[in-house]
């Protein structure tokens, strides 16, 4: 007879090496913290091997554990699979947690051309002001900055880059003389009002951008602090003054003739929105469906 491990103590021990965490498997599972330790202490007792480092900070497997927790996670994972074939549940719809702005500025705008051509895929959109923990209890596929989550796969849509917009309407105020000469334009952001973003520990976003341009702002600045880039676009569409907009999120506003890419030096943020889903999963038909075509959408912009 083929002897097996105890599957609920491997089940355990699945969750706490994938979420390196196991307060956080114990909240994925519905039991405590010392229910995790337990079940991951006779799991170790069975094999006889340790299969956690416990003298650091972080949770960390032993070679052994990570040897385990590949084929374990493969194995469960397959049969997940299988009782959704047998139970005939095999859902068609994925939850995507995004970024809001992301999802508001660039996928949104997009998502009806897949719905046209996947009728049969419903794409849940759970706005995420933050980095969400990688986990199928929270979704199926996730968009952030996320890019090394051990068993996850990742695929970078758009490196973020600010590029300074204004309304034709504001730049006819502010430049009596139209130019555009970028040291011209660089002259006379003294005399603009600089809609400002204060994006918490990046630092405000104008003053990246005059550091990184190598120049100083006046003392008399004229600026309008925003705590989100959306309030700030908005604000410049209604002629209020200069933001400092994420290109994907204007482009549309550009291309209608609502704002003005002005000719003034861009940043790159070092923020990469990318898409992640489980390595297993990214074969699934649904979500290789919805790779695909978010490939050809980021290639297109």
């Amino acid at each position: 007879m083929r002897k097996l491990p105890p599957l609920r103590s491997l089940q355990v021990f699945e969750s706490a090496a994938r979420l390196q965490h196991f307060s956080r498997a114990a909240d994925e599972l519905c039991i405590t913290q010392s229910a995790v330790s337990h079940q991951v202490k006779q799991l170790e007792e069975y094999y006889g091997e340790s299969l956690f480092m416990r003298n650091t900070r972080q949770l960390q497997l032993t070679a052994k554990g990570a040897l385990l927790f590949e084929q374990a996670e493969a194995s469960l994972n397959l049969l997940a699979d299988v009782s959704k074939q047998i139970t005939g549940n095999d859902s068609q719809q994925l939850r995507l947690a995004v970024y809001s702005s992301f999802a508001i500025k660039w996928l949104i705008p997009r998502l009806s051309e897949f719905r046209k051509l996947h009728p049969q895929i419903d794409i849940r959109l759970d706005m995420i002001a933050s980095n969400p923990q990688l986990s199928d209890s929270v979704a199926d596929m996730f968009i952030s900055d996320q890019s090394d989550h051990k068993g996850y796969s990742h695929l970078t849509l758009h490196k973020e880059r600010l590029i300074p917009v204004a309304s034709p309407e504001y730049i006819k105020q502010w430049l009596v003389k139209p130019t555009n000469d970028t040291q011209q334009l660089k002259d006379r952001l003294t005399d603009a009002v600089l809609l400002t973003v204060d994006e918490g520990q990046l630092g405000i976003d104008w003053q990246r951008w005059f550091k990184a341009n190598k120049l100083t702002p006046s003392a008399l600045q004229q600026q309008h602090i925003f705590s989100h880039v959306l309030f700030a676009i908005e604000a410049a569409l209604v002629h209020q003054g200069i933001a400092l907009a994420s290109d994907f999120m204007v482009k549309d506003d550009i291309d209608s003739g609502r704002l003005v890419a002005l000719n003034l030096p861009d940043i790159l943020t070092g923020f990469d929105f990318n898409f992640s889903c489980k390595q297993r999963r990214q074969r699934e038909p649904a979500i290789a469906s919805f790779i695909e075509w978010l490939k050809l959408q980021s290639q297109s912009t």
